[in-house]
């Protein structure tokens, strides 16, 4: 099957992503159709492809026993998905036979998932494996979503894909328990990322931007550290995977530097207040974790090193402040 030239059609990409209005991935959500728009032109229209979109939220977070929910699948023709019913997945992948699946869904409720394990473990862990096995079946190539949280933080250097593994939380270990589903075939695909923000939905930044608009004063942890990282940015980081097509296994997306949430939140006022979306500076404390306790514990530093992704993808990436200030961009032209 004939391709678009790889080159031409990332840079297409990054600069679609850049200048898209819609958010394409965050914590909470999963692919938009918008996204999806900018792969097929990428990938070409006789290319199949689907994409398990994520609408998980306080329905799904308080009410037990979670078979099923709102998802959508974006193809050759919209069709009804119910997530984590093996049946149903199968008979989904047999009909429409697509080479890519991309899954962005999860639950990501971190502290809720402490007290809500069989939850998480049906959205993370069983439902994930009914879609690895549905894959392999049509031999499907799944690229799955997943997270810094399957680390302890205890790591002097950035994480690598294949570093040792050990989650702190339910939420990481059910996370890590469905990165194993999808390893067992050998052409799926594990795509970690972290600390991911966008110009809608539910995140960091919007948080940050709101709180300022608030209040005098801010209490913000400064001792996890972590790479930001836009949501265009892991969008691009995806497609630039499906382009290149490489071998399966575990890959590292985020944007480039480091930062702690502290750091993150003053960079966040520094820039909103350029742009005029914030009319007044509010002052900002650095604390350590254990002055902001939380249900699930979080790793210390989470790092992830995406060079051997950017050499499999062909893209360089940017510095966290560099994408931060487009996606303000984003937000003040919206």
């Amino acid at each position: 099957m004939a391709r678009p030239d790889k080159a031409a059609a990332v840079a297409e990409m990054t600069k679609d992503f850049r200048n898209a209005q819609a958010t394409v991935l965050t914590e909470y959500r999963g692919l938009s159709v918008a996204a999806m728009k900018q792969l097929r032109r990428a990938l070409g229209e006789e290319n199949k492809y689907a994409v398990v979109k994520n609408t998980l939220t306080k329905i799904a977070a308080n009410k037990a026993g979670i078979t099923s929910f709102d998802e959508e699948l974006v193809g050759p023709s919209a069709i009804a998905f119910v997530h984590g019913d093996p049946v149903a997945v199968a008979k989904t992948f047999a009909e429409l036979k697509p080479n890519w699946v991309v899954n962005g869904a999860a639950y990501t409720a971190v502290d809720l998932a402490e007290d809500n394990r069989n939850q998480a473990k049906a959205v993370n862990d069983a439902a994930v494996a009914s879609l690895a096995k549905a894959a392999a079946r049509t031999e499907s190539r799944l690229l799955h979503l997943s997270t810094d949280f399957v680390f302890d933080g205890t790591s002097s250097r950035a994480y690598l894909p294949n570093d040792s593994t050990n989650p702190l939380s339910v939420y990481g270990a059910t996370k890590l328990a469905g990165e194993r589903h999808v390893l067992t075939d050998k052409n799926g695909i594990v795509l970690r990322t972290s600390w991911v923000y966008a110009s809608a939905g539910k995140n960091f930044v919007l948080t940050m931007l709101k709180l300022m608009k608030e209040r005098e004063k801010l209490k913000v942890v400064c001792d996890q550290i972590g790479s930001p990282t836009w949501a265009a940015s892991a969008a691009a980081g995806i497609w630039g995977l499906i382009m290149a097509a490489p071998h399966g296994g575990l890959y590292h997306w985020t944007d480039l530097g480091v930062a702690s949430w502290y750091d993150f939140a003053v960079a966040i006022q520094e820039e909103a207040r350029i742009r005029n979306l914030l009319a007044r500076s509010v002052s900002i404390l650095p604390i350590p974790s254990a002055d902001y306790p939380t249900r699930a514990r979080r790793p210390a530093f989470s790092v992830l090193n995406s060079e051997s992704t950017r050499a499999a993808t062909g893209l360089a990436g940017e510095h966290w402040r560099e994408n931060l200030r487009r996606m303000l961009d984003e937000l003040r032209a919206a």
